[in-house]
């Protein structure tokens, strides 16, 4: 079964949702088949891809948060419910603080859980925790595939 780790920006409201499915349709779907998604269970990409992967393909999901899920924002909340009936797994790590330290740890526990990183960055800022866990991916040899939005 392919294992692959989904990373991206928190701030995706600068396009319409057509345009998040028409980009899932064609990075998502074709590694989708017999596969096991790991996803963040934030806001933005995180929630986008949830709800499109739940919908549009059969792929086992797992969704990692670093704290508990009580503690994600609301939009996420509200995706994850959504689809509750096709979520193999919610992993809460429980960290404390929820700092940025504890994001990136549960974005490497996703990567080293992964054989692939799909990564949907906005910009070019390599500070982005979208970006960090690309360059995690790349220095344990996991194959990565980049699509700006």
């Amino acid at each position: 079964m392919r294992t692959v780790t989904i990373t991206g920006s928190r701030t995706a409201g600068h396009h319409e949702p057509a345009y998040y499915a028409e980009l899932f349709t064609a990075y998502l779907a074709p590694f989708a088949e017999d596969a096991h998604f790991h996803l963040g269970g934030d806001r933005g990409i995180d929630s986008l891809a949830l709800a499109w992967l739940a919908t549009e393909t059969s792929a086992w999901l797992t969704v990692a948060v670093p704290g508990t899920l009580d503690q994600q924002p609301p939009e996420a909340r509200k995706a994850v419910n959504r689809a509750w009936d096709r979520i193999a797994e919610v992993v809460e790590l429980g960290a404390e603080p929820l700092d940025d330290a504890a994001y990136l740890a549960r974005n490497r526990w996703m990567v080293d859980r992964s054989g692939m990183v799909i990564g949907f960055p906005v910009g070019t800022s390599t500070q982005s925790g979208t970006w960090q866990t690309l360059d995690y991916a790349s220095q344990q040899g996991k194959a990565r595939l980049i699509v700006p939005i």
